[in-house]
């Protein structure tokens, strides 16, 4: 078990849990309340659905302290 224990950890949980609801979202799953893709727009995100999961892609394969 892995404890996430920073703010920035805790953040980077957020995108990933995000990147996987907009992957089953461009396979055609839908869900109930907004969107993956909804969410990652307001957080400044741009682009269709697939530019924002590449954007959300280069975004988490950097290392921790390379965050911006």
């Amino acid at each position: 078990m892995t404890a996430l224990t920073t703010p920035d950890q805790i953040a980077r949980y957020r995108l990933a849990t995000l990147r996987a609801a907009l992957k089953l979202e461009i396979a055609g799953m839908k869900r109930r309340g907004r969107s993956a893709y909804s969410i990652l727009k307001d957080e400044g995100f741009t682009g269709t659905r697939a530019a924002v999961l590449q954007q959300l892609n280069d975004q988490l394969e950097r290392p921790d302290h390379e965050q911006a």
